[in-house]
């Protein structure tokens, strides 16, 4: 007597899934890099530190963080400025390299739990 195994394929379901997972990943990959770099931003007013965002395109799946200010761009690459302690240049720059090993486990971890 033969005996027959059936098999469902529900690679769809599970590429939607790991998609879900990534673009959420990716969003709370960034939101951890705005946190740490906020805590390096040079800061007089706070204006600089309040105007980081993360912005994420779905469809990419794909992240931006920035500072939107006339003066982000030169605080953020200009080595001689002088800041308080903790604060520095390359605020983002920095953390980025840095935290690249827990952003990427982050959203390894979003695609893990998606997938279950």
């Amino acid at each position: 007597m033969t005996q027959r195994a059936r098999i469902r394929w529900n690679g769809n379901t599970a590429l939607a899934a790991m998609r879900q997972g990534a673009v959420r990943g990716v969003r709370l990959g960034a939101e951890h890099l705005l946190e740490v770099s906020r805590q390096r931003v040079p800061i007089e007013e706070g204006t600089l530190e309040r105007s980081g965002v993360v912005s994420v395109d779905d469809q990419s799946i794909t992240a931006a963080v920035s500072y939107d200010t006339p003066y982000a761009v030169r605080q953020h690459e200009e080595l001689t400025y002088r800041h308080d302690q903790g604060r520095t240049a390359k605020y983002l720059e920095g953390p980025l390299h840095e935290e690249n090993g827990t952003i990427t486990e982050i959203i390894a971890a979003q695609v893990r739990r998606a997938l279950r």
